[in-house]
């Protein structure tokens, strides 16, 4: 029983742990690809006519503010991980 407790504790953080550095790796992820596809509307917009042009710039900011939240919160539980 005297061994129990400790190994109890001790999977418990590192489940803790674990789901942290995935929601890590996920948010990243994500991050990544917003960012591909602002620059893929962005290089569209670039050589496209007028009325697609304005359109892609539209999606480009999205897909920036998109990146951005995604970095924010792959940040954030990046800090949460247990040292």
């Amino acid at each position: 029983m005297n061994r129990f407790i400790p190994a109890l504790a001790a999977l418990a953080l590192s489940t803790a742990c674990f789901a942290q550095v995935g929601t890590t790796v996920k948010q990243g992820a994500q991050a990544t690809a917003e960012k591909a596809k602002e620059l893929g509307d962005r290089t569209k917009a670039a050589v496209s006519s007028e009325p697609n042009k304005s359109a892609d710039k539209a999606k480009a900011s999205v897909h920036k503010a998109k990146a951005h939240h995604h970095a924010k919160r792959a940040k954030d539980a990046a800090k949460e991980i247990p040292k």
